[in-house]
């Protein structure tokens, strides 16, 4: 069997891919939380109202890191270093997705231009991560390891894309809609080859972990190429934008996860 539920739980049952999983998320988690802790700090003085919710949005990330963190300890296992290739993060930067590192470790304030960049990064990143974990809440929900983490991530996830859609709105309406049509342009179009590549070497290590066939290892792959040349084709889910149904969705504190911390 090659669908999702089925390649996870094999994923989820040995010790060492589930090792690598939980590390790579976790890695990604925590450095979404530094970006946005900085963001938050260095909001342009005519939008500090949105500072909040950026704050919100690292906390909710910084939790995520600490969950998939507890997820092995729950198992004896320790975090190993994510590989390079894996990297989602590091390689979104690469491309120019998003504020560069060495902008957010300087003390500059940012610009409202800067503002719609992250947003639009956030916008079309939130998107992948909200969908990815609905697809595990759907598999996973009520698994008895990680139905409740998978749960409250999955919350958060789809709480920060509404969050991204009604500020790059309200953004659009105060001028700033060519940009945003723009920005949210090319970000999808660089996401979802990231998203490919990773895949990609996720994938390829995790076979060598579970002991994979080369013709299930090279099945798997061309699924991979198959949806990113379906989601070239299909790209306006991330670049369009609509009013959420939950409003002001990090409007208040990040919740609280004590038995994960």
């Amino acid at each position: 069997m090659l669908s999702p539920g089925s390649l996870f739980q094999e994923i989820l049952d040995h010790d060492e891919s589930f090792r690598l999983f939980c590390s790579i998320a976790a890695g990604g988690e925590a450095q979404g939380g530094w970006e946005n802790g900085r963001i938050a700090a260095l909001v342009p003085p005519g939008e500090r109202g949105l500072a909040p919710k950026i704050a919100r949005h690292g906390a909710d990330e910084d939790k995520h890191g600490r969950i998939f963190r507890a997820l092995l300890r729950k198992r004896g296992l320790e975090p190993v270093p994510v590989p390079p290739e894996t990297d989602y993060t590091m390689l979104l930067e690469r491309r120019g997705i998003g504020l560069p590192h060495d902008r957010l470790r300087s003390d500059e304030p940012l610009t409202v231009e800067d503002l719609v960049v992250y947003l639009a990064h956030s916008r079309v990143t939130e998107q992948r991560a909200s969908e990815q974990m609905r697809l595990l809440c759907r598999h996973f929900g009520d698994h008895p390891g990680i139905g409740r983490a998978v749960r409250m991530i999955a919350d958060d996830e789809d709480g920060h894309l509404a969050y991204c859609h009604e500020e790059l709105l309200r953004l659009a309406a105060a001028g700033y809609g060519r940009t945003i049509r723009r920005t949210l342009h090319a970000y999808a179009l660089a996401e979802i080859r990231v998203h490919r590549d990773v895949s990609l070497a996720v994938m390829s290590r995790m076979g060598r972990i579970l002991a994979w066939s080369a013709a299930r290892s090279a099945l798997l792959a061309a699924g991979i190429h198959a949806v990113y040349a379906y989601e070239r084709l299909v790209g306006r889910r991330m670049t369009t934008l609509r009013m959420p149904e939950r409003r002001d969705a990090l409007g208040g504190p990040a919740a609280q996860a004590p038995e994960f911390a």
